[in-house]
């Protein structure tokens, strides 16, 4: 369907065209909001809050330092392996600045998956936390990694207080393992090099590779998606056009600079990447990021702290913070936005959140292909839960059957996607970018879908064998190659079961080929080469699988048995 299908089912406020041309890159957005909204607070976190203008300055550092003390040239790639703290925001604006493409990776991956991300992308510069160095390390040799940027938790607190957070961290809570990378330069060294001098201006345009956003794949190794300026621009344009709606009063759901988001998902993630680094700073809104949500009762005591008005959340997020007892005591009362992706959201979940808070949870849909979003729910009332919403602004939908062809609307296919914020493809894979993108630029996405006859758009199923884990993709291939590694396993498959916390979670079936073989040693296996996500929350030894008369593994089976 095309795009202006939808436009008299959007909430008034919405505008149903982009404004083309308004932004030349992410870097313009940036450039732009440092300058506009110098004053106001941007990032907030471990009681430090960078301004605007604050930001600007260690960006402009960050980038000098990039384009002074290295060989680094535009379009190089950099890995940024951070958590939620202050040095993700100025790495990943200081190194588009220079020109240089960000690969964002997560700061729990194993050796395993850092060796695969950093190797494919090319990586020749990393900027990681010290709390996983002696993983840097494990894995450098086998990288073209020539640039090592070590951030440490207390780098932009008042030197005293930062001096006894990193002592505390290293010294008395143990966290910082022992490594020894001794061409690794400090976070605050490279900001006090970079400052001396001002960053030369790249040219960049929307057409230029900004992301690698590495998503599963379905031959077991993690592709990366390629994004760029236009795409991201693009979906932070289509975000903001959501938040124009108009409340009760007449006025737009967010208002320019007076907005506190919770930032509580990964910003390596790209969901929160486009609605807390870009959404929330073109309009000039302020971000406190939350570096460890898994830890409920702190993450209460800093909401306590603030007059929140949205939060970027998932089912499994808002689970947990309503089963902590202190949660009923929080002010509610300036909170109007709270947004679900990443994973289905359960209806139980979002009825027992508005009746706690007063605020209806807004559930969008959405793929790292697509910057990510692609659809999303009207706030308020307007919102049904069950459904993923409409399609945002300038993007339009189809679903096919088996053959392509295009269904009509109440009859279930794969849903395909087609606007702005499509990636250019997968980095070096040409064949599993021409099976995803038709020349038409029609994603596949993989998801059935119903489209119904009023627009909104409704997940019915998977066509791929994906496990969502708490947002997270989790590809079966990926977990059986690795485990089918282990000497002692002759046969394995994976598959997903519904898990109250996580949406999802990875059971795994073994054969093994020595009778002596143990779950508990395939579970230290898995924990040494998995993160935490793709962990099986389940082993089961079985003598044989399930399989089709030519060997393919009959994964439905499993899951029905």
């Amino acid at each position: 369907m095309h795009p202006d299908f939808w436009n008299d089912k959007r909430p008034p406020g919405v505008p149903h065209t982009l404004p083309v041309g308004e932004f030349t890159s992410i870097v313009d957005v940036f450039d732009r909001s440092c300058s506009t909204f110098a004053q106001r607070p941007a990032f907030s976190n471990m009681g430090v809050t960078l301004s605007y203008a604050e930001l600007d300055r260690h960006c402009a550092a960050f980038a000098c330092w990039l384009q002074q003390h290295t060989d680094l040239v535009p379009g190089d790639r950099i890995a940024v392996q951070l958590p939620n703290v202050l040095q993700y925001p100025i790495a990943v604006f200081g190194a588009l600045r220079a020109g240089l493409v960000v690969v964002n990776t997560n700061p729990l991956y194993t050796a395993r998956e850092m060796r695969h991300q950093f190797c494919d992308s090319g990586a020749r510069a990393l900027v990681y936390l010290n709390l996983f160095g002696d993983k840097v390390e494990q894995v450098l040799p086998d990288t073209k990694l020539d640039y090592l940027i070590e951030a440490r938790l207390g780098d932009l607190m008042p030197s005293a207080k930062g001096w006894l957070v990193n002592t505390l961290v290293s010294k008395v809570k143990k966290r910082v393992p022992a490594y020894r990378l001794p061409l690794a330069m400090s976070f605050k060294s490279v900001l006090a090099q970079g400052a001396a001098h001002s960053p030369r201006s790249v040219a960049l345009t929307l057409d230029d590779l900004a992301v690698l956003q590495y998503t599963g794949g379905t031959t077991g190794l993690a592709k990366g998606a390629m994004l760029t300026h236009g795409n991201l621009v693009a979906n932070m344009q289509q975000v903001r056009a959501c938040f124009r709606q108009l409340d009760e009063q007449g006025q737009p759901i967010l208002r320019e600079g007076f907005e506190v988001m919770i930032a509580p998902l990964p910003l390596y993630h790209v969901y929160a990447f486009t609605a807390n680094c870009l959404c929330m700073m073109v309009t000039g809104n302020h971000n406190v990021l939350i570096t460890n949500p898994r830890d409920i009762g702190a993450f209460i005591k800093e909401l306590k702290k603030w007059k929140f008005t949205a939060l970027l959340g998932l089912n499994t997020l808002f689970v947990a913070l309503m089963e902590h007892p202190t949660f009923r005591s929080l002010d509610f009362s300036h909170l109007k936005v709270t947004n679900s992706g990443g994973t289905a959201l359960v209806k139980a979940t979002a009825e027992r959140w508005e009746s706690m808070t007063g605020c209806r949870i807004v559930e969008g849909y959405g793929l790292t292909e697509t910057s990510p979003v692609a659809c999303t729910n009207p706030y308020g009332q307007s919102a049904r839960i069950g459904s993923v919403g409409i399609p945002v602004v300038g993007t339009a939908l189809k679903v096919i059957d088996d053959q392509g062809a295009e269904l009509p609307l109440g009859e279930r296919g794969e849903l395909c996607i087609q606007g702005p914020q499509v990636m250019r493809g997968y980095w070096q894979q040409p064949e599993a970018t021409a099976e995803a993108l038709d020349a038409q630029g029609w994603f596949k996405t993989g998801d059935i879908a119903v489209i119904d006859p009023d627009g909104y758009v409704r997940i019915v199923d998977r066509k791929k064998d994906l496990i969502i884990v708490s947002g997270f993709n989790v590809y079966p291939n990926e977990i059986e190659d690795v485990v089918m590694a282990h000497p002692q396993v002759a046969n394995c498959a994976a598959i997903g079961i519904a898990d109250e916390r996580s949406g999802e979670a990875v059971k795994l079936f073994v054969v093994a080929r020595d009778p002596q073989l143990t779950t508990a040693e395939l579970m230290a296996y898995c924990k040494a080469n998995f993160t935490g996500y793709k962990l099986p929350r389940e082993i089961v030894l079985r003598d044989a699988l399930p399989m089709t008369p030519v060997g393919k593994i009959l994964r439905r089976e499993l899951r029905d048995g």
